[in-house]
């Protein structure tokens, strides 16, 4: 099979890296989001995980992708794939300003090390690992600093073929 690749872009900021899809150790979460793109929307940055923004998408695959390639402890340039319902996500401390659907889909970079998917209201969150950044994952990494920083409002965060 040959490789995939996609881009992750905080469009606002100007700034993009690219991902290798790790097809080989999660097929059918990889076929399921190279089927949906180009995907993206308002970003985030994490409260609990630490070095992660994500983006919250309605969900897009025919069938929800098991869980394969877990991780609680993602490393810089993981590309991670959760899948919530809307109670999960319902509660007002998360900051989401409209109801949250049926099910929703979190696509999330991490950019930096010692992060732990753990929640104080859900326990043990697992993320599939679909994809590594290959390339501009230190530019990526100053972005998303400043993100936390500065702010999120205005910023988007989208995937779409390489």
């Amino acid at each position: 099979m040959t490789e995939r690749y996609v881009e992750v872009v905080l469009a606002r900021r100007q700034v993009s890296c690219t991902a290798r899809l790790l097809a080989d150790r999660a097929p059918l979460t990889c076929e399921a989001v190279w089927n949906a793109l180009p995907l993206g929307g308002e970003v985030y940055h994490a409260k609990y995980a630490r070095n992660e923004i994500y983006t919250l998408l309605p969900a897009f695959a025919p069938a929800e992708p098991p869980l394969e390639n877990p991780t609680v402890t993602p490393i810089p340039g993981d590309l991670c794939y959760f899948s919530f319902t809307g109670t999960q996500l319902g509660t007002s401390s998360y900051g989401y300003r409209s109801p949250v659907g049926a099910r929703v889909v979190d696509l999330a970079l991490f950019y930096e090390r010692n992060n732990l998917l753990i929640n104080g209201d859900q326990g043990w969150v697992p993320g599939i690992v679909w994809g590594t950044v290959v390339e501009g994952l230190d530019a990526m990494a100053d972005a998303c600093q400043d993100l936390w920083r500065a702010g999120a409002l205005g910023e988007t965060l989208g995937f779409r073929r390489v």
